[in-house]
């Protein structure tokens, strides 16, 4: 079933789970995803980036992406990861997207603010999710997500101070914070901030977000859901895991590309599912929250229509 961030999110923090978005830019790796989450009844956030769309336009992946969720037996969020410009948060949302971030965060405190509570009240017009970053996650040399590699993460870590302020002004649904995390595959073992991830969490109510998942130890991850964390990114890993599975399968060019699908699709489902037991998220399918949900576009205008017909009767008496 297609859901937004929250019906997914607030469980996850009430109860110390963390889900898991994993992008899905192919076919392939959306069919691994849906799997793993319908066999571990997981609850699922599944999408792509703009930094992805090179390898998978939105409209394309909206195809696959939407239908699959809507059929699925599970609770899937389709979302967004990573909008960089308005234009594109605001296509992925008339495609049906659940969810979308809208990341202004190389922009000054003021800018990220005016900007994501703009894209948050048109989010929730239609029904949607968004999720905004505080702080500012880098990206390893070679990361499908971008080139901001800074050589002194901490100096562009969240500020707990300015958590509360900015998920209040904003209205997001959803706080990413930079912790120590990186996107892409780490050189060198990352360092969490464990202890700004528990002052985060205690000062905000809103789920927190850990970019760069992929490359994280097993500790590490258990350490920030235990202290905080409700979703975190994943796509190096079943990017990685999707390739090296093809390569096995490719012995000699009398194969065809149907001789690698398969392999690709289990691929994608063994290291989802490895995360999805990792998180704990598995067996929650049927932890959704069905309450909270922002009103939709559709709902609103129906709404407005029965007090405008009432206003009317009144005033023809």
């Amino acid at each position: 079933m297609l859901v937004n961030l929250n019906e997914v999110l607030r469980p996850a923090k009430k109860n110390q789970y963390a889900v898991g978005l994993f992008n899905a830019v192919n076919l392939e790796l959306a069919r691994g995803i849906i799997n793993a989450a319908e066999s571990s009844r997981s609850p699922v956030i599944m999408g792509t980036a703009e930094v992805l769309l090179p390898y998978g336009p939105l409209e394309e992946v909206s195809y696959y992406l939407l239908p699959m969720a809507k059929k699925a037996s599970v609770p899937v969020v389709v979302h967004l990861d990573h909008g960089l410009t308005f234009d594109i948060c605001e296509k992925a949302l008339r495609l049906g997207f659940s969810s979308v971030m809208y990341d202004c965060s190389t922009d000054t405190y003021e800018e990220n603010v005016r900007k994501v509570k703009e894209m948050a009240d048109l989010a929730h017009s239609y029904g949607a999710t968004i999720e905004g970053e505080l702080g500012h996650v880098g990206d390893n040399e070679g990361s499908a997500e971008g080139s901001s590699h800074l050589e002194d993460p901490s100096k562009y870590f969240t500020d707990p101070s300015l958590a509360k302020d900015f998920v209040d002004k904003t209205g997001v649904d959803a706080l990413a914070i930079a912790v120590g995390n990186a996107h892409g595959a780490y050189k060198l073992p990352p360092k969490l901030d464990f202890e700004r991830i528990r002052t985060i969490a205690k000062t905000v109510d809103v789920p927190l977000v850990l970019h760069g998942g992929s490359g994280l130890t097993n500790a590490d991850f258990r350490q920030a859901i235990k202290d905080g964390i409700s979703k975190v990114n994943i796509f190096t890993d079943i990017n990685v895991a999707a390739v090296e599975a093809e390569f096995k399968k490719f012995s000699s060019m009398e194969k065809g590309l149907i001789d690698l699908i398969p392999a690709a699709v289990e691929a994608v489902k063994l290291a989802t599912l490895e995360k999805m037991k990792l998180f704990s998220s598995d067996g929650k399918a049927d932890l959704t929250s069905q309450g909270n949900t922002p009103m939709s576009a559709d709902d609103l205008e129906k709404i407005t229509k029965l007090v405008a017909a009432e206003v009317a009767k009144y005033l023809k008496n």
